[in-house]
């Protein structure tokens, strides 16, 4: 984006400011999938009523988004790097719409499944689309730690990650389960309108990467830039090869299970083949040297992999235990996590003012770690009083992990792949939901029973801990997010 247009800032402005007509298709573009990632909490039940299916196969909803979400992030991310978030983002949005239909009208589970694959598709370009917007508009306004807009962001997903429950429980008691996919309809609609009425249509130069020996070509901007083959500068074969070993894995992960030990040495392979192949490529899909060298980087991945492993097993097993094993209708099982809505909101806000990482990580992995000691002692017969104070304990690491993880990538990660940099972490994300759907499914089997939570908190404690561990031993957080500076390569 090369005009200065924030705030009626002139091109000869010093200090423009950022685009405010930027953060609506942002914002709502980034929450459609956290929107669906969380709504579904409430609907497995009734869904599995209806459709007389059990836990163990409902599982698949929230399985079959994180697979389609958890490799389309950084794919899209680096479509986004290459050509500009508009036509990813208006194209993703769009089929959310139809995602949306054929989840309202779907007949039976595997329609239903295929809804859930749509969807996680069509939700990957927000994300990585507002990251690389908020490094696009520090460029241009000289200003490299926009915390207000990165806080911002993470501020509306954790909102809507905790309010997706509560939304879900109101809209199952007015329409049904199926409401919940019909939602997307609306918010898909309100998204592309909003990405053609206030997203560039300026596209950054796709061919800077192709190298000095590529051929020149006419730039929709104006002026000419540089390109090989379009193949060349996306990596196709890189592509299908992270996605061989990423749905491999994941397939693997979904159910765990000895007799399926083909599915991981099929991803080794993949993965094996993959580094080969990025090591050898001009354009890599994903730079290995660059992010083998980059510490921080990978330190933070590795995080936001146990702490999703956590946050996702609280949001899908402990609110099927308050259904199943509690008694609460899908709305008052919303309603429970309220305080951890509240409390949330609230200190991403406050924390949100320091761009210190350290303090944010350590508070939010002894927040996880307190929260799943109080789950341990929960029972059928606990007072509903309990069931909010572990909600409003879960709020602390809610606020605090996910916008120190956000910041943390974008002042870690090679400023020319920012989409793509924050698509992975939401692959990584969505590798610990998957671990998180695959221990929830174990530990409850066909009924989320009190001796099912309590497995299942066992699995959440050691990811928290782990989390606390990786935190405390990394020395690069001193030098890392926040101070304005990004890791070198």
């Amino acid at each position: 984006m090369t005009d200065a247009k924030a705030g009626g800032s002139g091109a000869g402005t010093d200090k423009p400011g950022f685009d405010r007509g930027l953060l609506p298709p942002m914002l709502l573009g980034s929450v459609l999938n956290p929107i669906n990632s969380t709504i579904i909490a409430v609907a497995l039940v009734p869904i599995g009523r209806a459709l007389g299916a059990p836990a163990s196969q409902t599982a698949w909803l929230v399985s079959a988004l994180y697979l389609a979400t958890s490799l389309g992030q950084p794919v899209v991310g680096r479509l986004i790097d290459v050509f500009g978030p508009r036509r990813l983002f208006l194209l993703s949005t769009g089929l959310v719409g139809v995602a949306g239909v054929v989840g309202a009208l779907a007949p039976g589970l595997g329609v239903l499944i295929g809804a859930r694959v749509l969807l996680g598709f069509g939700t990957c370009a927000g994300y990585p689309a507002a990251m690389a917007l908020v490094r696009s508009e520090a460029e241009r306004t000289g200003r490299d730690s926009p915390g207000g807009v990165l806080t911002a962001l993470a501020v509306a997903n954790q909102t809507i990650a905790v309010v997706g429950p509560l939304l879900g429980g109101l809209l199952i008691a007015v329409g049904g389960w199926r409401a919940t996919f019909a939602l997307n309809v609306p918010l898909a609609l309100a998204a592309v309108l909003l990405g053609m009425l206030r997203l560039p249509k300026a596209e950054p130069e796709a061919g800077r990467e192709a190298g000095p020996d590529a051929e020149p070509m006419a730039h929709p901007t104006g002026g000419c830039t540089r390109r090989g083959s379009l193949a060349a500068r996306l990596d196709l074969p890189g592509m299908g090869l992270f996605a061989a070993m990423l749905v491999s894995l994941l397939l693997f992960l979904m159910n765990l299970h000895l007799r399926d030990w083909y599915l991981l040495a099929l991803s080794a392979a993949a993965g094996a083949a993959f580094a080969v192949r990025e090591l050898r490529a001009a354009t890599p899909f994903i730079d290995l040297r660059v992010l083998g060298g980059n510490t921080p980087l990978l330190a933070t991945y590795g995080r936001a992999l146990v702490a999703y492993v956590v946050a996702y097993s609280f949001l899908y097993g402990f609110t099927q235990w308050t259904e199943e094993g509690f008694g609460l209708t899908p709305v008052h099982a919303g309603l429970a996590q309220i305080p951890m809505f509240l409390l949330a909101i609230g200190v991403s806000v406050v924390s949100g003012r320091s761009t210190s990482v350290r303090g944010k990580l350590l508070l939010g992995a002894i927040g996880q770690i307190a929260a799943c000691l109080v789950i341990l002692t929960l029972g059928g017969d606990s007072p509903l009083w309990m069931l909010l104070l572990v909600a409003l304990i879960f709020g602390v690491p809610q606020g605090l992990n996910n916008l120190a993880l956000q910041n943390s990538v974008y002042f870690q990660a090679d400023p020319e792949r920012t989409a793509s940099s924050a698509g992975l972490l939401r692959t990584f994300a969505y590798i610990g939901s998957m671990v998180a759907s695959s221990a929830t499914a174990a530990s409850f089997g066909h009924h989320a029973d009190t001796g099912g939570l309590h497995r299942l908190a066992w699995v959440m404690l050691g990811a928290g801990v782990l989390y606390l561990l990786l935190t405390l031993f990394d020395r690069t957080l001193g030098r890392a997010a926040g101070t304005g500076t990004r890791a070198s390569a």
